[in-house]
């Protein structure tokens, strides 16, 4: 029998199958290792046939089976030609999506621990019948065993000594067995499950997306107990003896939501995301393979959890650009539900108190059932945005960040005992610094991007490439002393906020305070305690959570996303505002939200502060149609890029005359076209330049043709990278 293989090699030279004998044990889906030039390597068993064009002298045979059963189910090979297809993948980066990365080289296995304990034989009898007088140690551990009835052979060689209990092993007196230790993530959070009854409109919705045969977009305000419904769904599809998928689009929300599932089901659920350590991810996927849990809560990676028989997949903050991969493996998580729904005959269920505009539409058009929760469970009131003028502030003499207002309303928050949210999307302490007498800005000298300056480490950062640069005391330019800060980040708000309010207990939460393992739980856990008054962060801070506490929210830039050269910009905003003001006024305590704007007529903020999503939607889905983008058209990309500047006009120059050719073959299709370096023209060395196209939707055979561009671009400058991207959510 001839297994037919995929080979664990990112190149697109090498993505094809490979013949080899298969050996006993190996079954389609089973990660196998192989001989594969001068090395062995891992591979994939993608089938088996009975022929093979490889001479026999040539044919080469599997060397093992690295599994105790095959790994990637019948469905995820169908899913993998489904996304190597759909978002032009190669087949060996799809199938790293499968399982956890350390797993792959053998770098993480099962835990075992090594019980020991005393034999039969030998616990009845006279311990001076087989541990001499002289033998203290033994007879210390012996004796120590006969209470606790078994230990861990690490706690014995650790507490007593590793020589007797050796001793004592190699002579049976001492049984050893080996068991499966699971590292739980999170573990100590469970709480007790408090029983909720739905109300009429939770009701309705959990029984309208359990009997659609469409996808179903949960539109609820913020407060709207979508969860629950969410909860009272996943319990239905278990009771049917069926799986569920709920994912989240921050890992800041995992631990909040591990704590809610866990309180509800308790082991059934597993949880899968970057954050955890390798070894909990290995032992969550496994539980996940074999059974044990059948409930995968995640963030975007967890679409990909190997479960059979999926009954219901949930996609919370469906708007979330986290949902859309901007890395290699390109991909949009959306797809890959609907398509792993379409496998197990599951439902699909999307939330948002802001849906995107895509959604929306769709589900006016019918493609979606649309559902909708317009009050919050607690019948507390929205609560209200008041929009503060920062030109008038100039104007009147105040040209920090704070406006009378802000600071006002922080004062009466604290002294009330309350709590407040200051959002800023902007982490370190200034975004640029920058000479006042000739203009120099400091740049990354691999990326073309200016370097944040973070106050606390005294350094410059590259936010694309990790780099760090010394911070400069004269200008290296024209050394003069003059060194200008710009736009304030998040650490710079702690600062200031410190000095008006020093009794003030802050915490920030960005990127950079919460690297560490576990940093999100212990910093929302002590939010969520009283331990701070203030939590100072980015739009980690701005979804999901809920802070009985929190009284006031205090948005410091409005406009900072407004102005992007992204046609998204204003929808972003607006669903950056209504979920950050959501944070506020969630229990009894009514909630209000200072905004802070230098362009307050522009009509986002009309509909923001109306909390009119249906008013915006209307608005920006006709512009969406005068201007011909999504969900009226589709955005293509290809992004080249190469260390090489010429090499990477040259293969633009490739791509752009052959997309021509295939424009003025279908004109009517095509709305847009042009080539152009990217707005980030060099990231990490590379230069970068794109092809940007805006093609009526659904045209999947301008899409292959695309696709079959980007091959012949890369075959013919193999030194380059070329990706294509479908609605990329960053064109920068």
């Amino acid at each position: 029998m001839i297994a037919k293989v995929i080979v664990d090699i990112s190149a697109s030279d090498v993505d094809r199958v490979f013949d080899y004998k298969s050996i006993d044990g190996v079954e389609k889906g089973s990660r196998v290792f192989v001989p594969f030039g001068r090395q062995n390597i891992e591979g994939y068993v993608i089938g088996f046939t009975e022929h093979t064009d490889v001479p026999p002298e040539k044919l080469k045979q599997i060397v093992s089976v690295l599994d105790d059963r095959p790994i990637v189910s019948e469905e995820f090979l169908a899913l993998c030609d489904y996304m190597t297809a759909r978002f032009h993948l190669r087949k060996i980066d799809v199938f790293r999506l499968l399982l956890p990365s350390k797993m792959r080289g053998g770098k993480i296995k099962a835990l075992e621990k090594t019980s020991v304990y005393i034999g039969p034989d030998y616990i009845e009898q006279d311990p001076n019948l087989f541990i001499k007088k002289s033998a203290h140690s033994q007879m210390e551990v012996y004796e120590y065993l006969l209470d606790a009835k078994d230990a861990d052979q690490s706690y014995l060689n650790a507490n007593f000594s590793a020589a007797a209990v050796r001793n004592l092993i190699s002579r049976g007196v001492f049984l050893t067995r080996k068991e499966n230790v699971l590292r739980t993530p999170y573990k100590n959070i469970v709480q007790k499950d408090n029983a909720v009854t739905l109300t009429d409109e939770q009701t309705a919705a959990a029984d309208t997306i359990m009997s659609s045969d469409r996808p179903t977009l949960l539109f609820g305000v913020t407060g709207s107990g979508k969860t629950e419904v969410y909860l009272n769904c996943i319990e239905r599809t278990l009771k049917s003896g069926k799986t569920a998928i709920m994912l989240v689009p921050e890992i800041s929300l995992t631990p909040q939501v591990m704590r809610i599932f866990r309180s509800r089901f308790g082991d059934d659920v597993a949880l899968l995301h970057s954050g955890l350590s390798d070894g909990e991810r290995f032992d969550e996927w496994r539980r996940l393979l074999t059974g044990a849990a059948r409930v995968a809560v995640g963030a975007r990676s967890a679409i990909f959890a190997p479960l059979t028989d999926i009954g219901l997949i949930v996609i919370d903050e469906e708007h979330d650009t986290s949902y859309v991969s901007e890395s290699n493996p390109r991909y949009i998580t959306r797809d890959v539900a609907f398509f792993r729904a379409e496998a197990n005959g599951a439902k699909v269920v999307m939330g948002s108190a802001t849906p995107s505009t895509e959604s929306y539409y769709a589900a006016e058009r019918g493609k979606y059932t649309l559902v909708r929760l317009p009050h919050r469970v607690n019948k507390c009131e929205m609560p209200e945005i008041q929009i503060v003028n920062m030109c008038k502030e100039v104007t009147y003499g105040n040209s920090g960040m704070f406006s009378e207002p802000l600071v006002t309303a922080l004062d009466e928050c604290l002294k009330a005992g309350n709590q407040a949210i200051l959002f800023l999307n902007r982490r370190g302490y200034s975004s640029f610094v920058m000479c006042k007498k000739c203009g120099y800005v400091a740049k990354c000298e691999d990326c073309d991007v200016s370097l944040v300056y973070h106050k606390e480490e005294n350094i410059l950062k590259c936010h694309y490439c990790q780099r760090r640069y010394a911070m400069l005391d004269l200008c290296p330019n024209c050394k003069s002393s003059h060194i200008k800060q710009g736009f304030m980040g998040t650490e710079r708000i702690v600062e200031q906020v410190n000095k008006m309010f020093p009794q003030a207990r802050i915490i920030r939460m960005d990127n950079d305070t919460t690297r560490t393992k576990d940093a999100h739980l212990k910093l929302l856990g002590d939010f969520s305690s009283g331990n701070a008054d203030i939590l100072v962060g980015t739009q980690m801070v701005a979804k999901g959570h809920d802070f009985a506490n929190v009284t006031l929210v205090g948005i410091i830039d409005a406009d900072m996303s407004l102005h992007f050269s992204d046609f998204r910009a204003v929808e972003r905003t607006f669903q950056l505002i209504t979920q950050v003001a959501g944070r506020a006024g969630r229990e009894q305590k009514p909630g209000k939200v200072i905004l802070q704007t230098y362009t307050p007529r522009h009509y986002v903020y009309r509909f923001a502060t109306a909390y009119d999503y249906e008013g915006f939607y209307t608005k920006e889905i006709n512009l969406l149609q005068a201007t011909g983008f999504p969900p009226f058209t589709e955005i293509l990309r290809v992004l080249i890029s190469c260390e090489n500047e010429q090499t990477a006009l040259d293969a633009t120059k490739l791509a752009i005359d052959r997309i021509r050719e295939i424009s003025s073959e279908h004109v009517d299709d095509f709305i847009y076209l042009n080539a152009m370096r990217a707005p980030k023209k060099r990231i990490q060395t590379k230069h970068r330049m794109q092809v940007l196209m805006r093609i009526k939707p659904e045209r999947e055979y301008i899409r292959s043709e695309i696709y079959k561009v980007a091959d012949e671009v890369i075959a013919a400058f193999p030194q380059i990278t070329c990706f294509t991207e479908i609605n990329p959510n960053d064109l920068s």
